[in-house]
């Protein structure tokens, strides 16, 4: 195992003060905080600080670490304590918590006082990831395989459910699936954040879905009946006779499942047709006509 260098985790000094080192605990226990920073690594990162702070902060603790630490000892490089580690200190009952197998070794407790640390059961850490699903799987539901690496330049395939009406960014807990644990210990979890691929025919805004219709002229003029896709398949939409580009009608709904499910908004776009022989730009030169004095741009 590595050796974990204290006071670097929490940036402080060797000779800092109790002070120095509250405060630069709160400091980046707040900024690390699973609750507020979800970047990969911060959860083993704010880990790492809690327990540098459970050392750094208990004068025995802190004492016999500043006496191994004095051996020349560095973080990262490979560690075992040496023979008679602990003898003369009583750390209590020091293991407990998600700590690692470093701070296990010198303060975990000790077999008969020989000054080892006896194994203790401890679960193993959560695994963060994310998985990218589809729109349709989204509303749908349904399973998607992903695929983890292990650690160890190994791979393990996993077949996820995704239950229907799931948002982005919402996590999905599978129970055993993080890492193993220690001394009989369970697995931690596999925490899985979800994120929704981009759709080409659809737009997300939380459970409601935007479309984008294209219609003719006449129909945005004198209204009609047209078929428009949703998540659930196509229905037939009345779009009311003088509609204009931008105008949004509501689909109740028709969007995203959930506890109040979302609706879906259809965005019309009127797409002019171009005009390729003499009749067709004779019927827009007459349509010009009974027209004349309308200023699209007033």
């Amino acid at each position: 195992m590595e050796f974990k260098d204290y006071y670097d985790i929490l940036g402080v000094k060797p000779d800092a003060s109790e002070a120095d080192i509250k405060a630069a605990y709160r400091k980046l226990a707040r900024k690390y905080h699973p609750d507020k920073n979800k970047e990969a690594g911060a959860e083993e990162k704010f880990k790492a600080i809690n327990e540098a702070n459970e050392v750094l902060r208990d004068k025995e603790k802190r004492d016999a670490y500043d006496q191994l630490r004095a051996g020349g000892y560095r973080g990262g490089e490979q560690f075992r304590p040496p023979p008679g580690w602990g003898q003369g200190f009583d750390f209590g009952d020091a293991g407990h918590g998600d700590f690692s197998d470093f701070f296990e070794s010198l303060f975990g407790g000790r077999a008969g006082g020989a000054g080892r640390a006896s194994p203790r059961a401890r679960r193993g850490s959560d695994v963060q990831a994310q998985v990218q699903i589809d729109l349709k799987t989204a509303f749908d539901g349904g399973r998607t395989r992903l695929v983890l690496q292990d650690g160890h330049g190994g791979e393990r395939t996993l077949e996820v459910k995704i239950p229907a009406g799931i948002q982005s960014g919402q996590v999905i807990r599978l129970g055993g699936q993080g890492h193993a644990g220690h001394g009989g210990g369970p697995s931690g979890d596999l925490l899985l954040e979800v994120g929704i691929r981009d759709d080409t025919r659809f737009r997300l805004d939380g459970r409601n879905v935007t479309h984008v219709l294209p219609i003719a002229p006449w129909e945005a003029a004198l209204g009609a009946t047209v078929p428009v896709p949703t998540l659930a398949g196509t229905v037939d939409l009345r779009i009311p006779p003088g509609s204009q580009s931008g105008r949004k009608l509501r689909l109740k709904g028709r969007g995203m499942p959930g506890p109040t499910p979302g609706d879906q908004l259809v965005e019309l776009s009127i797409r002019a047709p171009v005009a390729d022989t003499h009749e067709q730009r004779a019927a827009y030169e007459a349509l010009k006509d009974q027209f004349e004095g309308f200023d699209p741009r007033a």
